[in-house]
């Protein structure tokens, strides 16, 4: 899902960049309101693991493999905000350290992951486990979460492309969001496998996903 150069029209990423960054500095305000000192060192270690796991590729269909995304899992863990902030690190690090992502379309990918990823997927856990209520509503919503923002960050580089002439939409968001329905599914698995641990050792961590 990472966007190389070349890809998105200069239009497209400028725009992008502009609505990523202008999220981004919403997200340190918002994030500064809600977390403290003591919780820093957990988002550097999120940022970390976030990092390491999506080095891992697993297969699916059609001979393609997919990665863990990891944006629920920071926005259910640290708060959709803060959510925003460590996937557009990890982004970042990848994009300049390691050529994982274009530099030009740094900021289609932070949108794409960091935004439509942790906010959508917080948003979408947030309505489930409201509406049913207790642990069991937290791991519905996790799952479900988890799921559609893989779909959703997918259909979104499916339409900057569209957008951009590099492809047709009629082909690019049947091909991008069926593939990703299949990798959302490990995405699913594993952010909740993660969050039920530590829902059981430490239920008062997620605390700080309250807006």
């Amino acid at each position: 899902m990472h966007i190389p150069d070349g890809f998105l029209d200069t239009k497209t990423w400028v725009a992008l960049s502009a609505v990523s960054t202008g999220f981004v500095a919403l997200s340190v305000v918002r994030a500064n309101r809600k977390i403290g000192e003591k919780h820093v060192p957990l988002m550097g270690i999120m940022s970390a693991f976030i990092f390491a796991a999506q080095m891992l590729n697993f297969p699916v269909a059609g001979g393609t493999s997919g990665h863990f995304m990891g944006a629920v899992l920071a926005a259910v863990l640290m708060g959709p905000f803060a959510g925003t902030l460590i996937m557009s690190i990890v982004l970042a690090v990848q994009c300049l350290m390691f050529a994982d992502g274009g530099i030009t379309a740094l900021g289609a990918n932070i949108f794409n992951m960091g935004v439509v990823g942790s906010l959508s997927g917080y948003l979408i856990y947030f309505l489930l486990s409201s509406a049913i209520k207790g642990k069991t509503g937290k791991l519905i919503g996790i799952f479900i979460a988890s799921w559609a923002s893989i779909v959703l960050a997918a259909s979104a580089c499916a339409a900057e492309l569209a957008l951009s002439g590099t492809i047709a939409l009629n082909v690019a968001l049947p091909a991008m969001a069926g593939v990703h329905m299949i990798i959302g599914i490990g995405e699913a698995l594993i952010t909740t496998t993660v969050l039920t641990l530590i829902l059981a050792a430490r239920p008062d961590l997620l605390e700080l996903t309250k807006i």
